[in-house]
């Protein structure tokens, strides 16, 4: 829902953030966690996970807590992680100056989405999502909620045309995925390539 598709960085220096909120899907955070973290092209994953998040992880996941969340979720810890509390508003990212090539948020609450589409920043994943749109950068937002209502929507498409990429978590089924973590791995994929990090193993399309 909208063509802010460019990325700043090389591809030797990328710098992604990803985020999660409180919304079902906290399997698709496990699966861009891991992908980020082995693609050579990543050098930072700054990684913010909600407070409302943290009772997904428990639910779906059986995490819980947030101290060494990102470690759990890879099952090591990573050079390339660096975990924000989300009150912490005085991070890196809630800065333009610093270089972040991209942002995700996956899964995206509608109560975050509402924050970034009537530019009320009030935590780290509000005030750097607000960071992105100001600065022309690539901001996915990958939507959980079924069904849609009108403020849903009218939301989505006041962050669409703030500059937002509004990219629901709905999966493919063309590839007949045979676990859970494989439709989550093929949606997480087509998201990577849409910011320019496509994947080896990513499933394409082949018509007859």
């Amino acid at each position: 829902m909208s063509d802010n598709h460019s990325v700043e960085d090389s591809p030797e220096t990328r710098n992604i953030t990803l985020a999660v909120t409180g919304a079902s899907g906290s399997i698709y955070a496990a699966e861009a966690l891991r992908a980020l973290t082995a693609d050579p092209r990543v050098a930072k994953i700054n990684f913010i996970a909600s407070e409302n998040s943290l009772r997904v992880f428990a639910e779906e996941l059986n995490l819980c807590g947030r101290t060494n969340l990102p470690e759990k979720l890879l099952g090591a810890p990573s050079p390339k992680l660096h975990h924000h509390a989300e009150s912490d508003i005085g991070a890196n990212i809630a800065s333009g100056s610093y270089p972040t090539a991209a942002m995700i948020i996956l899964p995206c609450s509608m109560g975050t989405l509402a924050h970034i589409a009537n530019g009320l920043a009030d935590n780290l994943i509000h005030r750097s999502a607000d960071v992105c749109l100001k600065e022309n950068r690539p901001l996915i937002l990958c939507v959980r909620e079924t069904p849609f209502n009108r403020i849903h929507l009218r939301n989505m498409q006041l962050a669409s045309d703030a500059g937002a990429v509004i990219f629901p978590t709905i999966p493919t089924l063309y590839n007949h995925p045979q676990t859970t973590e494989e439709m989550a791995r093929n949606f997480v994929h087509r998201v990577l390539a849409y910011i320019d990090l496509p994947q080896p193993a990513a499933y394409q399309w082949q018509p007859d």
